[in-house]
């Protein structure tokens, strides 16, 4: 069987640039063959003479990568890509899926975990959400935008050659509170290093918190975001069931609002680090590497959550400490 295939979620705000950007990553000279996945589903009837009467689209471009352009069920367009690929009819080793505007991430994010068969073949490699800095906060003044920094494994930020220097700051600022987890990259009409987008592992279970996992402490703004980060760390090992009781109630009371969370942790008689996260309510955990001898053995993790259980978590994390 070969390895699965990663697969790259492209969301953002309405107007940001994430068809520059695609057209971009299509184009450029890579030598890999990446699908794309154009999510237009919608409930709204679509205009048939518009596209024909083919729910999902498949072309395949010069250089070989391939579009296809869905208007049904995301499921069934990944099935449907498998199934021309098993059959020889078209060929790729990685999938962008591109979300609307207006479009959660999440539930694309959780077809890779639910569907068994999908996970056989697919991977999630991470959330991408392009951030258009002339106008982000009109945008971030909608929930959904600011969601969808929450999920982002890495921000891109778009049309800084239109703010001046210091609004460029102020947002990166905003957007780390927002999301402690995720590095901030600046794309240039579209143009951004491939190394940026792919091969981001966000989904990983491993000691990795995130290359631009920020520790330092960011100061409060005027403006209450509703998603928001909080970052918890012990150098006193943590004891296991305690733990798991916690995160057990956590998810039940509040699963729906934690956007993505992520520990590397220190447990009591245990020489390996515990590795876990999650997205809402789904989440995984692993055993890591050991503990060096003469390493700090400390524990930290990361919520990002929407009107985030700030006093809830600090207190169940507390009592879990040995």
């Amino acid at each position: 069987m070969s390895s699965p295939i990663p697969v790259t979620i492209l969301s953002g705000f309405l107007g940001a640039g994430k068809t520059t950007l695609l057209r971009h990553l299509l184009k450029a000279e890579h030598g890999l063959k990446i699908a794309v996945i154009e999510n237009e589903f919608s409930d709204a009837g679509i205009d048939t003479q518009l596209l024909g009467d083919e729910p999902v689209q498949v072309m395949t471009l010069a250089n070989g990568c391939v579009c296809c352009t869905i208007h049904t069920d995301l499921t069934k367009a990944l099935y449907l890509l498998l199934e021309r690929l098993d059959s020889g009819e078209i060929a790729f080793d990685r999938l962008v899926i591109e979300c609307t505007g207006l479009a959660d991430p999440a539930p694309v994010a959780q077809t890779f975990f639910i569907d068994e068969d999908l996970r056989k073949r697919y991977i999630l490699d991470g959330i991408l959400t392009l951030v258009d800095a002339a106008h982000a906060e009109i945008h971030l003044t909608q929930a959904i935008a600011q969601a969808q920094v929450g999920f982002a494994d890495r921000l891109l930020l778009s049309k800084t050659d239109l703010v001046d220097a210091a609004h460029v700051q102020a947002l990166s600022e905003r957007l780390t509170r927002i999301n402690r987890r995720a590095p901030i990259r600046v794309v240039e009409h579209g143009k951004i290093d491939l190394a940026e987008l792919l091969d981001i592992r966000g989904f990983n279970l491993n000691a990795d918190l995130g290359a631009g996992f920020s520790l330092r402490p960011v100061g409060k703004a005027s403006t209450a975001d509703r998603i928001s980060s909080l970052v918890l760390r012990t150098d006193k090992p943590l004891d296991i069931d305690k733990l798991s009781e916690f995160m057990n109630q956590l998810l039940e009371e509040h699963g729906k609002q934690l956007l993505r969370y992520k520990g590397v942790l220190n447990i009591a008689g245990e020489s390996r680090r515990l590795v876990f996260q999650g997205v809402l309510k789904l989440y995984g955990f692993d055993w890591d590497t050991e503990w060096a001898p003469d390493e700090a053995r400390e524990s930290v993790i990361v919520f990002i959550a929407d009107e985030l259980p700030e006093e809830k978590i600090r207190a169940g994390f507390e009592a879990a400490l040995l």
